[in-house]
């Protein structure tokens, strides 16, 4: 299973987020991860379909995973799709028929994927693992970049990967270089990586340090 880096451009330096994207896709990550938040569900807001879009024109290569932290994704889903978002991840804790938009997602052209956060016993995706192409496990609560990694979370991880074997596990909050190869070795393969990615001079170093720490970390 392929080992994937995820700049989150939350990260970065938004008074010069064009050449903070390219910098991100320059340095041989994986995917672009692109957090939108509505403050109903997070006590923060950040991007909307603009920002997506903005992705696709500047970097059209660089593959756009986008993370819908909102009450209700159903509404607005069409709208980041046709933005350009190539993935979609929703909550299972979001307000409305999951069963149904995750199937949208994928009618929409877009891969999609359920989301947990940190207090969120992972039982609750059990009727979800036959209609997802990814889980992605919060490892810090969401809405605020710069978070200390949970640990505890790191056993949802190791659940899903004993229940669906070939699905992409992501985890996402207070990804470095000594917290990503924990994710790794309990099962994760895709890593968001925030704070640590975009502070670094040479992130296309960074971003080979990470994989060869996580080298063949993923059952």
């Amino acid at each position: 299973m392929k080992m994937q880096i995820l700049p989150s451009l939350l990260a970065a330096d938004l008074g010069r987020l064009a050449e903070e994207l390219k910098r991100a896709e320059a340095s041989g990550a994986d995917a672009i991860h692109i957090d939108i938040m509505d403050p109903t569900f997070v006590p923060n807001m950040s991007f909307g379909p603009s920002v997506v879009d903005f992705c696709r024109r500047e970097a059209p290569g660089f593959f756009r995973n986008v993370h819908l932290m909102m009450n209700r994704p159903d509404l607005y889903l069409e709208r980041f799709a046709k933005a350009g978002a190539q993935s979609i991840q929703i909550h299972v804790e979001a307000d409305c028929d999951l069963h149904t938009e995750l199937r949208r997602i994928r009618e929409l052209g877009a891969t999609n994927a359920i989301v947990l956060n940190p207090e969120t016993p992972v039982e609750r995706l059990e009727p979800y693992l036959g209609e997802i192409d990814g889980a992605l496990v919060m490892t810090v609560h969401p809405g605020f970049g710069g978070q200390k990694f949970i640990a505890d979370c790191l056993p949802k991880v190791a659940w899903l990967r004993g229940r669906k074997p070939g699905l992409d596990i992501m985890i996402d909050g207070g990804g470095d270089a000594e917290t990503i190869p924990l994710a790794a070795k309990a099962g994760a393969n895709q890593f968001v990586a925030g704070s640590y990615l975009f502070r670094q001079a040479d992130m296309r170093a960074a971003v080979e340090g990470l994989r060869a720490a996580i080298g063949g970390g993923c059952a």
